[in-house]
């Protein structure tokens, strides 16, 4: 009996293996321009977000234009642009109309797919916004914590103008949140994550102050796209 338990067992991780070798090869015989792009509402994508993305969140993203990437039915990549999470961030990368400034919040694809796909994927998804809406800026950041340079937006035509500061990260009982997330008093989460911050001092449950505490964070590289032309001429003067 154990000796038939094991072969299952042997042949289902075998068949896991080839299954996802299948799967791999399968993705690299695409092409890229055979992928669509379709704009979605969010809670059509919040679940793989979650899943792909490294934050595996999108906590205080308050959407504007949400898209998804398909490969015929299957859903392989997720995007979601949003008004900057600080108002300051608009107002000083399109200053005369920072309201037509949006911020490329989460990016993310499945694992294996082809070369390219991202990039294409952003392509796709700045000439959806250039012909049906009036946003002529478009922010991102490349998170250097977790790695990323931003090459991806350099392949996208995207424009580094510089850095921002390190920032810090508020760390609860081993999760990751924005150390803005303390004063996100219309948020539950925030008002919660504030109270047990103003309370961990002798709090019965407390039993260290390891439970909560702030991390530094590297800074993150600041891309910038312009849809508009002549905006692109006169701004890139400032930054370049």
């Amino acid at each position: 009996m154990k000796n038939i338990l094991h072969f299952t067992q042997k042949k289902s991780r075998y068949q896991k293996i080839i299954g996802h070798l299948h799967t791999m090869w399968s993705m690299r015989l695409l092409k890229v321009k055979n992928f669509k792009i379709e704009p979605v509402p969010r809670n059509a994508i919040q679940s793989f977000v979650e899943k792909w993305h490294y934050s595996h969140s999108t906590n205080g993203v308050q959407q504007t234009q949400c898209f998804a990437l398909f490969d015929d039915n299957r859903m392989i990549g997720a995007m979601i642009y949003a008004l900057p999470s600080m108002k300051s961030t608009a107002a000083k990368y399109n200053p005369d109309n920072p309201l037509r400034c949006w911020e490329l919040r989460r990016l993310c694809c499945i694992d294996d797919t082809p070369t390219n796909t991202e990039s294409y994927f952003i392509g796709q998804t700045l000439r959806w916004i250039r012909q049906n809406t009036d946003i002529e800026v478009i922010v991102s950041y490349a998170d250097l914590e977790q790695g990323h340079e931003g090459i991806v937006y350099k392949a996208s035509n995207f424009h580094l103008i510089g850095q921002s500061g390190g920032g810090r990260n508020l760390m609860v009982d081993g999760k990751k949140f924005h150390a803005r997330s303390l004063n996100q008093k219309e948020k539950p989460y925030g008002r919660d994550l504030k109270r047990r911050w103003e309370n961990k001092e002798g709090h019965k449950f407390w039993e260290s102050k390891q439970d909560m505490y702030f991390v530094d964070t590297k800074p993150k590289n600041i891309y910038v796209y312009y849809l508009n032309k002549k905006i692109k001429k006169k701004l890139l003067k400032l930054y370049l």
